[in-house]
């Protein structure tokens, strides 16, 4: 191979099955590509950062100037156990071969910069809702710095969607805490609401809408989201989705609590799990996104810009290898999903600790109607079922709302009805209705669940409709084609978090927001019944325009890389000081549970808030001294202890705001203010305060001394 004066690199005939790159000094050459028996400069390296968006055939190399003054060095590195799913760039040199539909190339790099042609590799799907498997490549870095122009947090529909429609524009990082399918998506079992049958309307939806939020509502986005939604749902099904048909071959639609209509697309009783199977698929077609599972997100990384606060990446750590790595990038969308891990029962997967609202506290940006913790009012009831578990779930499992939407009645122990004592819609309530309302029934009647009765309905309908919840139930000897199902309420949903814009931008440059973890205005004080789907589809598409543009106009600062603390895992200290700390970190989680359900829960007065708010901050303040004393650093993390830092400050937010809403609103029901108060039909907005000032687990760990 002879290295040409011009922009193209001839291959001699020995060279045909190897492509070499050359380093001038500290500087690469460009990117090339291997076409026609030569290798072609596709581009320059004069910037600190570009797209990798190109398909030029199966031999393609993107490389990327060094940082600052470093000189370039190579070595063979081992992706193995560090979690990314595709090839990977970095502050050094991105190398990157096209994937081609049908296969996809596997390389390594010497410490001689060659790069050998390997047998050919396939990214699998695998059937376990279509987890992707490792396309194996390599870079030239540690791994312990990454960078792209998009990094997205989560990897739910909000997070997906987004990320499918900015690699149009850039490189894209989707950061995930567990698996990709593991999220809050994957458990919506009821649908998505959207207009789309002629006797239906916006307005319609509209007015359902803020009915339900308790008219807290912010009409013009709650406008947005109604108009916008049947488009959406339609790229949903352009893109693969399979949603139920009628008979008449027309969408079949159901109808929920709070909906006036049959409006509700769905997937039999999966349909969450059938939008993440149809976002995965397209998400391992797209050569510019790259996946990194079993990454926790620790704290983003913010900078101050005048009175600006912007956000330029975040910190994760690998799980699995118990490695930190910093993500570099010029636009972050959080799509991280709820909290609800701070109450004992939550139908919310294990990753569900509000992780995502904590760091964006942490980060200065402004929080929004945390007080309305939505508890979904049937949950399966595990004490109610003919066969026991072997071991407590580690969430909740849901019973959709559809159940009651299709005719489900409630019964108490005795076999009453007690729905219309209660509410003249009955079962199709909205959720926060019918959860008081079994509250009550439970605390009357000294009862640990009651009863959700479908077995009335022709047996294939059921079976039909929810064959997931059908299966479920009869694993433990519940057949609820001829038996009702015991239920009981389970936390569900945040309808506050990170105060979003119509754009999905937050108060934070750079940072961006989508899906449960925002609030957006459209839930108000209660979220209808399959809105939240529909929210996170919406916002993930409108915040895509605003995030390039940011893109584009941005540029990435590589004299910052020290500016912030590197966190660290204290794997020196010992297996016992991390035992000593993961245990009593787990004692400490039960009992903030505990705390939260019972003075926190669907039910509330004055006096148990204050005396949460005190709970809370003692149970706090003996954690943290224990971590210190046993040794612990502030910039050191753990899985467990990042996840209790992020419990700690979103309880906290939750029961001050409680504490600030003196009325009962939608999910806020408090018996020293038992009514609507319109002078109050306010949003609560927690602003940022200052990070000398808070505990540990409220400030990021970038904050603390080097």
């Amino acid at each position: 191979m002879h290295l040409m004066a011009s922009s193209t690199i001839t291959l001699e005939e020995d060279d045909k099955e190897e492509i070499r790159h050359y380093g001038i000094g500290n500087w690469v050459i460009g990117i090339v590509a291997f076409k026609n028996g030569k290798l072609q400069m596709i581009k320059a390296p004069n910037c600190f950062s570009f797209s990798l968006a190109f398909r030029y055939g199966p031999a393609a190399m993107a490389i990327c100037i060094p940082v600052g003054s470093c000189k370039l060095f190579c070595r063979a590195v081992d992706l193995k156990g560090q979690g990314c799913r595709r090839a990977q760039w970095d502050a050094s040199v991105a190398f990157k071969r096209c994937l081609q539909d049908e296969f996809s190339r596997s390389c390594e790099l010497s410490k001689f910069s060659h790069v050998y042609r390997s047998k050919a590799s396939q990214p699998i799907i695998c059937k376990k809702w279509r987890t992707l498997t490792a396309v194996t490549s390599a870079c030239l870095s540690d791994g312990s710095t990454k960078y792209f122009d998009f990094v997205v947090i989560g990897s739910g529909v909000a997070g997906l969607r987004y990320a499918l429609e900015v690699a149009k524009c850039g490189s894209v990082a989707v950061i995930t805490k567990a698996e990709p399918h593991e999220s809050n998506t994957n458990y919506a079992q009821g649908g998505v609401s959207a207009v789309l049958c002629p006797s239906d309307s916006v307005e319609s939806h509209v007015q359902d809408t803020i009915v339900a939020g308790a008219h807290l509502c912010n009409e013009e986005t709650v406008r947005v989201v109604c108009t916008e939604g049947p488009d959406r749902i339609k790229e949903l099904i352009a893109m693969g989705a399979s949603f139920d048909h009628g008979e008449d071959g027309n969408l079949h639609l159901a109808r929920e609590g709070g909906h006036s209509h049959r409006r509700i697309v769905h997937a039999a009783d999966m349909t969450g799990r059938e939008i993440e199977r149809a976002l995965l698929e397209a998400v391992v077609r797209d050569p510019n996104i790259f996946v990194f599972e079993h990454h926790f997100a620790i704290d983003l990384l913010t900078s101050e810009d005048g009175s600006d606060i912007v956000c330029v990446g975040v910190d994760t750590l690998n799980a699995e290898t118990l490695e930190v790595t910093r993500f570099i990038s010029k636009v972050t969308l959080l799509a991280s999903g709820g909290a609800g891990h701070m109450y004992p029962s939550t139908t919310n997967p294990p990753v569900a600790t509000g992780d995502g609202i904590a760091m964006s506290h942490r980060a200065q940006a402004v929080i929004s109607n945390m007080e309305f913790v939505q508890f979904h009012p049937t949950a399966l009831a595990d004490e109610g079922l003919p066969v026991r578990l072997e071991k407590p779930r580690d969430n909740a499992f849901l019973i959709t709302e559809a159940v009651r939407g299709d005719g489900g009645i409630l019964y108490n122990l005795s076999m009453e009805r007690f729905m219309p004592l209660y509410d003249e819609r009955a079962e199709l309530a909205p959720r926060d209705v019918v959860a008081r309302s079994i509250d009550d029934q439970l605390k009357k009647r000294n009862e640990k669940y009651v009863l959700l009765d479908i077995s009335h309905k022709p047996r294939e309908s059921i079976l039909s409709h929810f064959p997931n919840i059908a299966a479920e139930c009869l694993k433990h000897g519940l057949d609820i084609t001829c038996q009702p199902i015991p239920v009981v309420p389970a936390a569900h949903y945040i309808c506050g978090g990170v105060r979003a814009g119509l754009q999905g931008e937050t108060n934070v440059r750079g940072l961006y927001v989508a899906g449960e973890v925002a609030c957006t205005g459209l839930h108000g004080a209660n979220r209808l019944a399959s809105n939240s789907l529909l929210e996170a589809l919406v916002f993930a598409r409108r915040a895509v325009e605003p995030s390039v543009d940011h893109m584009r106009n941005s540029s990435l600062d590589s004299s910052a890389l020290n500016r912030w603390a590197r966190p660290f895992v204290p794997v020196s200290l010992g297996n016992d000081f991390m035992s000593r700390i993961i245990s009593m970190t787990k004692d400490v989680r039960k009992q903030l549970q505990l705390i939260m359900w019972k003075y926190v829960g669907i039910v509330r007065s004055t006096t148990r808030l204050e005396t949460a708010e005190r709970k809370i901050s003692e149970l706090e303040a003996t954690w943290e001294e224990y971590l210190f004393h046993q040794g612990w650093e502030p910039t050191m993390v753990g899985l467990e202890v990042c996840e209790m830092r992020n419990l700690f400050c979103c309880a906290k937010l939750v029961v001050s705001s409680a504490l600030a809403r003196q009325e009962s609103r939608g999910l806020h029901y408090t018996i020293d203010f038992p009514h609507l108060e319109e002078s109050k039909r306010l949003p609560t907005i927690i602003f940022p305060c200052s990070p000398t000032k808070s505990t540990w687990s409220s400030r990021q760990l970038h904050w603390q001394p080097v």
